[in-house]
Parts: structure tokens; C-alpha cells; sequence
């Protein structure tokens, strides 16, 4: 039986996108705000190289869902390339770089202070020497930039190839320079060096302790980033251009199985690694995005509406019932200002951080004195630090929700 766009949860946006979205920023959340990060479970701690844990997939996830947000954004102009639309990709783009520096920025003044520096050591000399280019959000706003224009130039029938284009030019790079090592000849440490300064990239410890200039988000990598969101417009088109709800399903597992299937094959030459964010780790990880896009619009778009049908006598059936119905919610108020929670979230931990006081002989900040005397006590050192930023995940849903009942959209 053929199921069309008429289903009850159908929205002008993809429902199952934005619950995406929102598991994803709800984890990033998460796994970047710990009580410690001496005491983290293991599958929240980052692979130390080679490998992925679920980690691992929360900025990938989110940089695909950034793709296919980006297909049903330009769908609607039909993928033209005007300057208006250029000029829009553009200042977004930067838009999100800025926003990244102003929090370093704002972080690194908030010590300085606190620490008793002048106001121009604080608020110029220190970050002007200190600060790092390369993050996050500045890689989400490169991506943006170019995976934008790349698609009005290019448009979707062409950006699979562009993307596979891409991911062969980085492997070509990776092999000619033997780049697959943590040390100080890797191409990606290098090239960050001389482009960016050692005092502006991240730092990591390669397996014998030696501590190497070699930022995860680095300028290299961000070709391979890029590809990564141009797969998600290809799984945007492949999506939004089927009208049948079993159809969008099947294409979105199918996509996603080969893709998984390929990753791991090329695992063997170019292992997964999301320091480098490898070929093998872009379709790894896309695929793995696409299944789940897949069975959610099986969940939200078919399932859901299959049980509004079945009316519920006993009690335990109408909890159950409502839970079925509800439990998306949560992810959505996440997944419809995705961009403005992450940021608010780091700024607010940054905040506290910096906020000290005296407390039974002892200094504590406010995250630290929540941590500490709050959460350890209760659900020990592991626990405890998990239940902290579980804590801060719920209260910037608090915040959330408040915009999502007044339908108020923040678009960075």
C-alpha cells in the first residue's frame, strides 16, 4: 500500500531531520561537557587515534545534517546561482567562523581577568597571541561556505561526484606524504604549523607521549569535511525528491548500507580516523547518519501515524500510548535551533567555570563545586560526571523549549 506526503506529522520541515538533529546536538552536548574529564566512560571519550566510538559521530552527524538542510534550503530557489544567494552563503558562513572566535575569544579574556591581567592583556594582547583559528564552529562555517556554493555551482545531479572528487584528492594527499601516523611529519600537522602558528592550533599525544601541533579541525581535513556535507545534500535529493514514504525509507537505508559498506572496505588503506577525518570516517559515517534518517522517517512518518489510529483502555496501554506519540518532542526543541543551544551552552559552561568562591576551606568554581559536591557524592566519579552534563543537556532543553512552544526559529 502506497503511502504518500499526507501523513499527520508532515511539517513544512522534515520532522525526522530536526529529531536528527536534536539527538545529535543533545550528544554533542553531552560528550563536550563532562563534571571531569579525568572520569568519562569509555564510549564517551574520543578514539585516541585510529577507530570510532559513539563519540565519534556526533560532529559528523551533524555536518550531514547540515547537507541535506542545505538541499531543502536551496530546493526552494532551485539550486540558482544568483549573488544574492552567494552573498548569503558567504556571510553565513563567516557568520559562524565569528561566532566560534568570539566565544574562544570571550573564554580567554574571562580567564585573563580572573586571573588579575590589565584589560588590554585580557581583552587583546592574550587572545590576539593565543587564539585558535580552527574549531568547531569554524569548521562548520567553512563548511557551510564552500559546500553552498559548491552545490549552486555544481548542482545535485553533479555533487556526488564532486564530493567523491574531493575525498580521492585528500587519499591522493594522504599517501604521496605517508600521512597516517600521529608525528610531526604528518602533512596535516605541518601545513597547520606553517599556515596557522603553533600557538594557534590544538595539541594532541601520539601513543609514545610526544605532544604534537595537530588540530582535529585542521585546514587540510576540511576537504574531506567538505565532501561530508555535500553526501548530505545528495541524501537531502534522494530523499526529498521521492513522494512515497516507504520510498524515502528505503532509499535513505540503502544509501546508507553501501555507503557503511564501502567505508569499511576502504578502511584497510585509509583507516577510520576523525582526527583526520579520513575517507573511510566520511562515508562510515554518513552511511550510518542516512540509516537512522531512514528509520526515523519510518517511525515519525509512517508508525506514528499507524498508532493515532489504536485507542488505548488500560492504563498502562495509554501511558505507553502517549509516550509513543511524545517522545520526539524532546529531540525536536534540540533539533529547530540547533546552532543557537550549542553556542549558548558553551558559553554558559565558560561562564561558570570562571565563577569561583570559598566552600569548607576549599575554592571551587560553580561546575566544578556541582561536580564535586553534588553529583560525586551521589553517583560516584564516573557517574557523577555524566550526570553533570546530563544536568546541563536538560537545562538548555529548558531553554530550548521555551523558544520551541513560541515557535521562535534563531537561524545562524
Amino acid at each position: 500500500m502506497t503511502q504518500t506526503l499526507t501523513s499527520p506529522t508532515q511539517r513544512k520541515r522534515l520532522l525526522s531531520l530536526d529529531i536528527l538533529r536534536g539527538i545529535t546536538v543533545a550528544g554533542m552536548i553531552m560528550v563536550n561537557n563532562p563534571g571531569s574529564w579525568s572520569h568519562i566512560y569509555a564510549p564517551l571519550r574520543h578514539a585516541a587515534w585510529n577507530g570510532c566510538t559513539p563519540t565519534d559521530l556526533v560532529f559528523p552527524f551533524f555536518v550531514f545534517c547540515m547537507g541535506v538542510a542545505m538541499y531543502i534550503s536551496h530546493s526552494k530557489s532551485d539550486f540558482a546561482f544568483t549573488w544574492p544567494t552567494a552573498r548569503k552563503i558567504i556571510v553565513r558562513g563567516l557568520l559562524i567562523i565569528l561566532i566560534g572566535w568570539a566565544l574562544s575569544w570571550y573564554g580567554m579574556a574571562l580567564r585573563q581577568f580572573i586571573k588579575g591581567a590589565d584589560f588590554v592583556t585580557a581583552m587583546w594582547s592574550y587572545p590576539i597571541a593565543n587564539l585558535r583559528y580552527l574549531g568547531v564552529f569554524p569548521r562548520l562555517g567553512l563548511v557551510s561556505l564552500f559546500g553552498g556554493l559548491l552545490l549552486i555551482v555544481f548542482k545535485p545531479k553533479r555533487i556526488l561526484w564532486v564530493s567523491a572528487t574531493l575525498m580521492l584528492i585528500y587519499c591522493i594527499l594522504q599517501s604521496v606524504t605517508n600521512s597516517f601516523e600521529l608525528n610531526a611529519q604528518n602533512m596535516e600537522s605541518i601545513v597547520d604549523l606553517k599556515l596557522l602558528g603553533d600557538n594557534h592550533i590544538y595539541h594532541m599525544r601520539n601513543a609514545a607521549g610526544e605532544r604534537i601541533g595537530f588540530d582535529p579541525e585542521g585546514v587540510l581535513s576540511t576537504i574531506p569535511c567538505i565532501a561530508h556535507v555535500l553526501i548530505g545534500t545528495w541524501i537531502g535529493k534522494l530523499i526529498m525528491t521521492e513522494k512515497d514514504l516507504w520510498g524515502k525509507v528505503t532509499r535513505a537505508l540503502l544509501a546508507g548500507a553501501i555507503m557503511m559498506i564501502l567505508g569499511f572496505c576502504l578502511d584497510y588503506a585509509y583507516p577510520i580516523n576523525k582526527a583526520m577525518w579520513s575517507a573511510s570516517y566520511v562515508l562510515v559515517t554518513c552511511g550510518l547518519a542516512s540509516c537512522i534518517l531512514g528509520i526515523l522517517t519510518w517511525i515519525l512518518d509512517i508508525r506514528l501515524p499507524q498508532l493515532s489510529e489504536v485507542k488505548p483502555t488500560t492504563t498502562c496501554q495509554k501511558v505507553h500510548h502517549a509516550v509513543a506519540k511524545n517522545w520526539y518532542k524532546f529531540f525536536e526543541t534540540f533539533g529547530v535551533n540547533p546552532l543557537f543551544i550549542f553556542c549558548l551552552s558553551t558559553w554558559f559552561v565558560v561562564t561558570i567555570a570562571q565563577i569561583r568562591f570559598d566552600f569548607q576551606e576549599k575554592t571551587y568554581n560553580v561546575w566544578g563545586f556541582w561536580y564535586r559536591e553534588c553529583m560525586q557524592p551521589l553517583l560516584g566519579d564516573q557517574g557523577g560526571s555524566l550526570a553533570c552534563a546530563l544536568s546541563l543537556v536538560l537545562l538548555m532543553w529548558a531553554v530550548g523549549y521555551i523558544l520551541y512552544r513560541k515557535k521562535i526559529y534563531i537561524k545562524l
